[in-house]
């Protein structure tokens, strides 16, 4: 009987020890953006700077390469063919040929032109904060005065590329771009341009208008992709991201600078698939907003890197890097250190989460208050809209 229930209980602990199995090989939820085995494309791409970079390399470097590859290996073909010992038993006896020599020295440089002068904006606009300025207006409005004061010279705002106008419903934050037939602006070249609507903003919806010179995500050379293109607005979240050996240090210093460790997640904590991947504590930034990311390091060079987002910077000690991404797309999302740092290299992801805004804001009031710090975020009881309250 003894030996009876001991087998009984035996079975019962394997049985549940293959459940966990099961339930930490569950793989990839809906939102979470991780490495696929055996994919050998880009992650899907977050942000519209991750789009350009997956057209730059669909539309003309995969071609390019695939071209030159396939040239070579049909010379190599025709040259063993044509030119074996038995096919040419007698060899050529000349040593250069100056129409090859020159064709061969020209196609390369004409190549290179190609590949760089798309990329040139690419690293432009991957280099340079975003500058779009968001106003917004209540329902009923019909003419906008939109200030663009502080875009003067070649950055100045001359067109209606420049401008990006939608209604955004209040309850579900839904955006509807509207279109050059649904509009009118005056004054341009002016410090502020009035935008008159066909029709009153409805009610329930707000009348957002963006100004600016940094528009991403358009096709490449205009023509290859899919229009994606939107004006970035400028950032409005400062994240601070230092490295170390073995994690990262992450502050917010526009709430208080508080300031916590991600080191990797301890393999028993997280499902099979997101180990390595996941972390001890997870950035957390709002969807639809611009966030900054500045890096430095306390011991070697690290670098910051999230495939979904087209971001990957060092991390230098006595030194500091800036870089920016914009996604839309709520989520969590994975990256890792991409600079040989040591030993534990490996073992050092990053892990973000992006929320809504509320979200955000409940998240940054719960950091502050774990180090003893007031709220940076109140709810107005009569709107029950977060507003800033003053920082101590």
């Amino acid at each position: 009987m003894k030996a009876l229930l001991a087998a009984a209980g035996a079975a019962t602990v394997t049985l549940m020890n293959f459940a966990t199995a099961i339930a930490q090989d569950a793989g990839p939820q809906p939102g979470e953006d991780v490495p696929i085995d055996g994919a050998l494309g880009f992650r899907d791409a977050a942000t519209p700077i991750a789009y350009e970079v997956q057209n730059f390399h669909d539309y003309l470097l995969l071609p390019v390469m695939v071209g030159i590859s396939v040239f070579v290996l049909a010379l190599l073909v025709w040259i063993v063919v044509r030119y074996n010992k038995k096919a040419n038993p007698v060899p050529a006896k000349f040593s250069h040929n100056t129409m090859i020599e020159v064709v061969w020295t020209l196609i390369p440089i004409l190549i290179l032109i190609v590949i760089a002068l798309p990329s040139f904006e690419l690293l432009y606009n991957e280099d340079r904060m975003p500058d779009g300025q968001v106003t917004e207006y209540e329902a009923g409005t019909r003419a906008a005065a939109v200030p663009v004061g502080n875009f003067v010279g070649s950055r100045g705002i001359k067109k209606l590329s420049h401008l990006e106008v939608a209604l955004v419903n209040q309850a579900s934050g839904e955006k509807t771009m509207l279109t050059a037939d649904d509009f009118s602006v005056d004054n341009w070249g002016s410090d502020e341009l009035e935008v008159t609507l066909n029709s009153p903003v409805p009610e329930g919806s707000l009348l957002r208008v963006i100004a600016g010179r940094s528009r991403i995500g358009k096709p490449l050379l205009d023509v290859f992709g899919e229009d994606k293109s939107q004006i970035i607005p400028a950032p409005s979240v400062t994240i601070k991201a230092t490295g170390f050996q073995w994690g990262w240090t992450y502050s917010y210093p526009d709430y208080g600078d508080f300031e916590f460790d991600a080191l990797i997640a301890p393999r028993d904590s997280v499902p099979n698939h997101l180990y390595r991947l996941a972390t001890t504590n997870d950035i957390v930034v709002p969807a639809g907003e611009t966030i900054r990311i500045v890096t430095t390091a306390r011991d070697v060079i690290h670098a910051w890197a999230m495939p979904a987002f087209a971001v990957k910077i060092d991390a230098v000690p006595g030194r500091l890097n800036e870089t920016w991404f914009y996604t839309e797309r709520e989520g969590t999302y994975y990256g890792q250190c991409s600079e040989i740092c040591g030993i534990d290299h490996a073992f050092m992801p990053i892990s973000l989460k992006v929320v809504s805004r509320e979200e955000f804001e409940a998240w940054v009031n719960q950091r502050r208050d774990d180090e003893g710090l007031e709220p940076v975020f109140a709810m107005n009881t009569s709107s029950a809209v977060p507003v800033a309250a003053e920082l101590n």
